[in-house]
């Protein structure tokens, strides 16, 4: 219990660290490389994903996902990348690899295809080093550079507004 809620705590104190030294460098080129950030128990349609690059003319090795689990235990075969609590020492500091590869990479566009306000998933999407943030969630309006307020499982909607919005700012 007390671990839990130190984990809590400087997860929190991460996040606001984080998005403090954040500097907001955008550029203005085109979409080539999105990644995606989910949690897996409230939405987990890969191929939704995939015909969206596959619609902005991107290939499919151009999009990296990573995935929240309940649990390790709970890992679906898959060739994604997943995390789950378990990822993050009682300090709230990832240690997993997977997490590491995918802050660290520089998308062009990171999806935060999540609507709860879980703390593992805003620190992954606060760490990342993706150029233009978009989310689901207006819990924390730092986290994200754009937002669009639908629930996950409104697919099309978000495939109309992203496509809208992007387009206006000629990123597509």
């Amino acid at each position: 219990m007390f671990f839990k809620q130190l984990r809590s705590l400087t997860l929190q104190k991460n996040i606001t660290l984080i998005l403090k030294s954040r500097v907001k460098n955008f550029k203005s080129s085109k979409v080539k490389t999105m990644g995606v950030i989910f949690d897996y128990e409230a939405y987990h349609d890969y191929d939704f994903f995939r015909a969206l690059v596959n619609d902005f003319g991107l290939g499919y090795n151009n999009i990296q996902f990573i995935s929240m689990i309940g649990m390790e235990k709970d890992k679906p075969n898959s060739w994604d990348a997943f995390f789950s609590m378990e990822s993050f020492d009682w300090l709230g500091r990832p240690k997993s690899a997977e997490i590491d590869e995918f802050t660290h990479k520089p998308f062009d566009v990171l999806i935060s295809y999540y609507k709860s306000n879980k703390l593992e998933l805003n620190l992954i999407t606060a760490q990342s080093k993706a150029n233009f943030k978009i989310g689901l969630s207006n819990d924390d309006p730092r986290l994200h550079d754009f937002t669009l307020d639908i629930e996950p499982k409104d697919t099309d909607i978000f495939k109309i507004e992203l496509t809208k919005y992007l387009t206006q700012l000629n990123r597509l």
